[in-house]
């Protein structure tokens, strides 16, 4: 029930060809758009920066560590943390300083002085502008690289079991918003009667319902999410006190009190309004139901606006009135589809006139989702290389693929919605009511007059159980009725499907902002864990017996510490002896190296070395110096991914 204008008859060929038609058109905008560019965007901070680098060995120890990030960041007191070599604070353990200079974005911590040679770990953790947890570790090293003790936790910030029900919470409020708006909006526009109709009514209010426990959940979760990851810390005070000082906190709060409006709004709609006979006065009234509650609706949107995606980056104060109004199309053709699956299922009472009139409410919600989501596509992707190479466009291109099947269905339920009419209901009205009076059971003798009122109760609900029956009976016998609720339920479930993976976009990292981060100077994530490394090294001194192999095993093979071994092999295959043996990692796209490591004999053949640091993943050059006597010695070298 998506694209589609009220129906105007069949045309069979003509109008399966202009809807592709129409189909292709928009998609070929949307993506011929993203190749447009613009200037940089954001959403997620990315770090793309810091002094000392990721991997730098310096001389001297730094005064300060400074960090750079793509946007505005709001950091506390343990955001930035700097641990030496043993896990102990390095740094002053005072808030960072903000160092922030035009529109580059930088934090600072002061260092300790005297601070020893060895591998320092950076671990940080902020809340972009955007709301969502970032964190990340990396390492640097004064004088010279050292063993660590330091063991970062490998979850995510907004990880773990915390986010998992955070992330529900999120999915709910969205699928509350759009039963709530949807519903009340289908009600308002497409069938007044459906005001007094008890599984409309039950619908939107099980909507607010779901929204309103939602956001209480999240404003609950909202500090262990960013901070600690644990559900103890829902109930901390002093949290809760910071999280209504940030801007998603005030956002949640917000929603909170508009959604006490629009519980009176409910009451209005579902009492006053339903009750309401007088044609005039019920006008006027549908007229303030439909001002005040699209004010309350636009709240509630604006909500997300505020505290996601579309309140950072580029053209800030144009991209927050778009998503509102992405936001309430959604909730018109989504909410109402699930409000007309519930009245054709439900109710036997909605009329052909009510369906075609969600038809065009339909039709004008994807007009506005196709210009809306164009905007943020152009200003969230940009580019063919982000929207097929991260997860932000990939989703988007599912996104696209689902509303395509959408409209295809929808298609479908056009044709059943221009065959449906009102004569199998109308028509049957006589014979219902003869219907109940034959078969309803005779009226009790007036001498029975203790009896009677108790009768009188029993017969009334027997014969609305009757009429109930028997509208069903009736409506379940209409073809183009039971075509139409197959294809609206079709409909539905891929709605579903779609909400769904739109809410997993605004918490996804907008494609723009991962390439930013990819092509920044510093990765914003904790160190690679990789796997072990095996070498096999053929080598010749040019002396006697100086022909032999080496063989090379790094393990875990990871940034951080590892263990080294190194076994020598003769010609003939047995373990061999050499006077002395040295090694050198070198990681020639950073100039980092050469760091020597000087092994131990272990038995014959057999060397190794514990604590080896690998101060951050690469394409490392493993050099190897074999001496098989005072004169003969060769150097022999070859690349391995660490990390």
């Amino acid at each position: 029930m998506s694209a589609t204008a009220p129906y105007a008859g069949p045309s069979p060929i003509r109008r399966p060809v202009a809807a592709a038609a129409l189909l292709a058109a928009l998609v070929s905008l949307v993506f011929g758009l993203l190749l447009a560019g613009a200037g940089p965007a954001s959403a997620h901070a990315a770090l793309t920066g810091s002094d000392p680098q990721d991997g730098a060995v310096v001389d001297t120890a730094p005064k300060e560590v400074t960090l750079s990030f793509s946007e505005a960041i709001a950091v506390g007191d343990d955001s930035i943390r700097v641990l030496d070599p043993s896990g102990k604070r390095a740094d002053t353990e005072a808030e960072p300083r903000d160092l922030s200079e035009g529109s580059t974005v930088r934090y600072g911590v002061a260092l300790h002085s005297g601070l020893p040679d060895g591998t320092y770990t950076v671990a940080w953790q902020a809340i972009s502008a955007d709301s969502h947890p970032i964190s990340g570790a990396f390492t640097f090293s004064i004088g010279a690289p050292s063993e660590t003790t330091v063991a970062l936790s490998s979850q995510e910030a907004g990880g773990g079991p915390v986010g998992v029900v955070y992330d529900i919470a999120r999915y709910a409020a969205y699928g509350g918003f759009v039963l709530l708006v949807g519903g009340s909006a289908f009600v308002l526009i497409c069938w007044r009667g459906g005001a007094s109709a008890l599984p409309m009514q039950r619908l939107v209010v099980r909507g607010w319902l779901t929204l309103t426990a939602a956001t209480l959940v999240m404003l609950l979760l909202r500090n262990p999410y960013t901070g600690s990851g644990k559900f103890s810390d829902a109930f901390d005070l002093a949290g809760l006190q910071s999280v209504l000082d940030t801007k998603p906190g005030a956002a949640l709060v917000s929603r909170l009190l508009l959604l006490g409006a629009a519980a009176l709004f409910i009451a209005v709609l579902f009492g006053t309004y339903a009750r309401r006979e007088d044609e005039r006065e019920k006008k006027d009234l549908t007229f303030g139901l439909a001002v005040g509650g699209g004010v309350v609706a636009a709240g509630i949107a604006a909500t997300w606006a505020m505290s996601e995606h579309a309140s950072t980056g580029i053209q800030a104060s144009i991209a927050m009135p778009v998503d509102v109004a992405h936001l309430l199309a959604v909730a018109a053709w989504l909410g109402g589809l699930a409000s007309l699956l519930v009245a054709l299922y439900r109710t036997p009472d909605i009329g052909s006139a009510a369906v075609r009139r969600f038809s065009a409410v339909a039709f004008s919600s994807v007009v506005v989702l196709a210009a809306t989501g164009i905007y943020q596509s152009w200003r969230q992707v940009g580019s063919w290389s982000a929207l097929t190479g991260t997860r932000y466009g990939q989703l988007l291109i599912i996104k696209v693929a689902l509303i395509a099947v959408l409209l295809a269905v929808a298609w479908f339920s056009r044709r059943w919605t221009g065959r449906l009419t009102d004569t199998a209901v109308a028509s049957s009205g006589g014979k219902e009511e003869a219907a109940e009076e034959n078969t309803a059971p005779a009226a009790p003798d007036e001498a029975s007059d203790d009896v009677a009122p108790e009768r009188a109760a029993q017969l009334a609900r027997q014969r609305a159980v009757l009429t109930a029956t028997k509208k069903k009976r009736i409506r379940d016998a209409d073809p183009e009725r039971s075509g139409l609720r197959r294809s609206v339920l079709a409909e539905a479930a891929v709605a579903v499907v779609l909400l769904a993976v739109t809410t997993m976009l605004t918490s996804t990292e907008p494609g723009r902002t991962e390439e930013e981060a990819a092509g920044g100077a510093t990765a914003a994530t904790a160190p690679a864990v990789g796997g072990p490394v095996n070498l096999s090294m053929p080598f010749d001194t040019g002396g006697q017996n100086g022909k032999g192999t080496v063989r090379i095993d790094l393990d875990p093979g990871r940034t951080g510490s590892n263990d080294l071994h190194v076994w020598i092999d003769g010609s003939d295959g047995e373990p061999m002896d050499v006077p002395e043996l040295k090694l050198a990692l070198t990681l020639e796209s950073k100039d980092i190296g050469p760091l020597p490591v000087v092994p131990n004999r272990l038995a014959e053949g057999h060397w190794t070395a514990s604590g080896v640091q690998i101060p951050m993943a690469g394409d490392w050059k493993i050099d190897v110096t074999v001496r098989t006597s005072d004169i003969d010695q060769v150097t022999i070298d070859e690349n391995a991914k660490i990390g």
